[in-house]
This record gives C-alpha cells, structure tokens and sequence, in this order.
C-alpha cells in the first residue's frame, strides 16, 4: 500500500504562526492546478505496482478549490494510478468554507473524510492566529458537515497559545467531545522562524511561549482524553473506535509516498525528494520539463534514524522482532544493546515491541537519541 499527497499551495490570509509553503494570491490558481495534473502524470511509475491506499490534499487550502477543480485531480490520478476501492480520500479545509452548498459540493467528489482546521472555538484565540474563521463558523462548519454525510471527520485544535487559559483549553475540549468526532490532532503552539508570531515575540509585541503552560495543558489533554475513552496513537493525534488517519499513519510506519505539488515530499524508501517551494518557479519546471526538486539518497543509518523518530511517536513504536529484515547485523547489534540503556521510566518492552509509554510521548525525542548511531564514535 502506499499514499498520495497533494499540496495546494494557497490560503485567503496568512496565520501568525504557520511556516507551511502557501500564496495568498491566487491570480495563479489555474496554472498551478495544471502543473500538479501534469506532475501527477510525470511521475505515475514513482510508486511502482503499489496499490493506492491513501490520497490527501494538504496545504495550503485544499478547501478553496471548486468541485470542478477537485474532480479534475481526481480523474488525473485515477487514469495514472491504481487505487484501492476503499481508500481513504482526505480534504484539509477551513471551517469558513464549509457551507452547506460547499459541503454537498464536496460530497460529490470521492473526497470521504475532512480535516478541519478549527484551532480554537474561542474568538480571541483565533484573533490572535489570524484565523480567516470565527467561533461561530468552527461549530457551524462541524455541525454541517455531519448533516451533509460527512462522519470521519477530524479537527485540528492548538494548545499553549498566549491567549488561551487552562480553563480555556479545557472548554476546547468539552467542545469537541460534544460535537461527537472521532478524531482529533492536538498540536503544542510551536514558533516558526519566518513567521508573524516570531516576528512578533522577537520585537516584544507578544510574550514567548510559556513552556510550563504548554505541559500543563498537554496533561489536560491527556486526562480528558482518557475520560472520554479515546486513544493516543501518535504524539498529536487522538481517536475512538480505532478511527485513525490512514495517510499520516503511513508516513510515521516508513511506507511509500508521492508528495505533488510545490514543496511535497516524497519517500520511496531508499531515497526521499522534495519539489522546490516556490509556486512560480514549480510552475514553469514542469511546463518547460526542467528539473524541479532536489533529491536525497538515504544511508542505511539514515533509515535506521528515520525509522527510530518515527515509529517512536506511535502506539506501535518499534517492532523488534522485524529489525533482522530491516538492517544489517551491525545495526541490529546496536539497537538490542543501547535497549537495556534506555530509561525504562519512558518505555515499554513487551510483546516484542518497543514503545513510549502514552504519559510519556511528549519526550519521544529523548528515547530516540538514546538509540541513535553517534557518527562520531
């Protein structure tokens, strides 16, 4: 099985804190649509006879684009690739977006699940990101797209900000259990170089983030979380009934992805590529038939890494007993010896898997450097 994605590198305004590849112009749209059709067809052999299990369309704002336009992605890719009857087809939207008519629109396409960028059901919160949605349009974008047929859905929420309260955060939550999705991707406000909000911090406009906020709210999540009956199956994401994202799932167990569009990565296992992050200069590469990505050949420490900061993030972790397949001796050797270093505080050994304990994914990173490879020795 193997995952598509397709970046659509546009948004109506800039958030304050995101450092994802994005143009508020869209002057541009249909030129840039077309060169990620014509990519989609360039590189139809990148994933070999691999069945398409996933497709996601991530941004951006996948959500601005007309029915008539999604379609037209989704024919290119089902002429060029085989996909799976059951595969799960993701839209990345904006709760503003999410009309009734946009959403029956949408219901058309082979578009089954949404994730929905709410962030905060609080206006000051979404003020301060510089949200294009208001309070209001978060619930309402929710409660229509469950009557329009939409039930897998997601939302994203952000913990930590400097304009949300622990009384506030926990109010968050309440909220999204009460809508009844079932799932959720809960992120720690982080700052990006580049962005509004650093620019912000860095002038004195906006107090830094208060790290001892952000893991108190982190074990609000983690509380009401198992209240509510749902499970963590990766450090920022949470579901019920087993309801995980298929396509992001895919890239934390190490299996093979497509990335189109301007600034998509892609993964084949041996190598990992990533097309230039500039709509312009993406545009007339594929037009003219020059090279538009740059391209990284993995060593098999660098795999072994990859694999660790991966696998480690999840419910799953690492599944020891498959390590033999996967590297050779020496690295093997490494990895069951440094395991009787690691703080047993942190892990969990059982079943022949390696994992984080759930209270302590939000220091997967420290498990990870435990096992590395020091290049120095």
């Amino acid at each position: 099985m193997a995952g598509i994605y397709i970046h659509i590198p546009f948004c109506k305004q800039a958030c304050s804190y995101c450092d994802f590849h994005f143009s508020t112009k869209l002057t541009n749209k249909k030129s840039v649509l077309s060169a990620i059709e014509k990519e989609l067809k360039l590189r139809s052999n990148y994933l070999g006879q691999e069945l398409v299990d996933t497709i996601y369309l991530g941004g951006g704002t996948p959500s601005l684009l007309s029915e008539i336009e999604l379609q037209s992605i989704f024919q290119t890719v089902l002429n060029n690739y085989t996909v799976s009857d059951h595969a799960e087809i993701t839209l990345e939207a904006n709760p503003d977006d999410l009309t009734k008519v946009k959403l029956q629109e949408l219901k058309q396409t082979p578009i089954n699940r949404l994730s929905i960028g709410v962030q905060s059901f609080f206006e000051e919160d979404l003020r301060f990101m510089n949200r294009a949605h208001n309070a209001k349009e978060a619930v309402t974008s929710i409660q229509n797209a469950k009557e329009v047929g939409f039930d897998n859905l997601s939302i994203d929420l952000i913990f930590g900000s400097q304009t949300t309260s622990n009384e506030m955060w926990q109010r968050n939550l309440s909220i999204f259990f009460d809508l009844g999705i079932n799932h959720l991707s809960a992120y720690s406000l982080t700052v990006e170089e580049k962005t509004a909000l650093a620019h912000n911090i860095a002038k004195g406009k906006v107090k830094n983030i208060d790290d001892e906020k952000n893991y108190t709210q982190y074990l609000i999540l983690q509380n009401a979380i198992k209240e509510n009956g749902f499970e963590q199956y990766e450090l920022s994401n949470y579901c019920i009934d087993e309801s995980y994202s298929k396509h992001n799932t895919s890239y934390w167990q190490n299996k093979k992805y497509l990335g189109i569009g301007p600034s998509a990565h892609s993964f084949n296992g041996i190598s990992r590529q990533w097309n230039v992050k500039n709509n312009t200069l993406y545009t007339k590469a594929i037009n003219e038939g020059n090279s538009y990505f740059e391209k990284e050949e993995l060593s098999e420490i660098d795999r072994y890494h990859e694999y660790l900061i991966t696998s480690l993030r999840t419910k799953w972790g690492v599944d020891v007993s498959k390590m033999d397949m996967l590297f050779s001796p020496s690295i093997v050797e490494h990895f069951k010896t440094k395991i009787f270093f690691v703080d047993k505080s942190l892990v969990d050994l059982s079943h022949d898997n390696l994992t984080v304990k759930s209270d302590n994914l939000f220091q997967s990173d420290e498990v990870v450097r435990q096992l590395m490879i020091d290049l120095k020795e």
